[in-house]
């Protein structure tokens, strides 16, 4: 299963996902100039990192393709907290692994919580408690 699929450039709105520099990012603005004397619109897409929190700009023409990444979204149980870090078993296929927790869900992840998590690009993201 591929975990990307390629998107034309002038499709994508704010919100959506794109890989940049290798990174997935979230759109937070995206701004398209006229096409010009030879004819193609140009689409500047600014983005923050899923996973780092950065915050990247790419140029590009408006008929390109780029990847995007697929996320998948899964449901886990906390099992136990140590420190920053939650022991989790994923409720579909039993597999328990750590992931970090995120600094906006620190007071509410606790023991027997149910959590909803992405897998993106093989990396594991906690997003919220159900």
């Amino acid at each position: 299963m591929s975990e990307t699929k390629l998107v034309s450039v002038g499709s994508l709105k704010k919100g959506d996902t794109i890989i940049i520099d290798g990174a997935p990012c979230k759109i937070t603005d995206t701004a398209t100039s006229r096409p010009g004397k030879h004819g193609h619109a140009k689409v500047n897409l600014i983005a923050v990192g899923i996973l780092d929190a950065k915050k990247r700009q790419t140029v590009m023409p408006g008929h390109d393709k780029v990847e995007v990444p697929i996320i998948e979204k899964k449901s886990a149980q906390v099992l136990s907290i140590s420190g920053n870090t939650a022991n989790v078993m994923d409720m579909e296929t039993y597999e328990t692994f750590e992931m970090d927790i995120p600094e906006d869900l620190q007071g509410q992840v606790k023991d027997g919580v149910e959590i909803l998590y992405w897998l993106v690009l093989g990396a594991r993201v906690m997003k919220q408690v159900k």
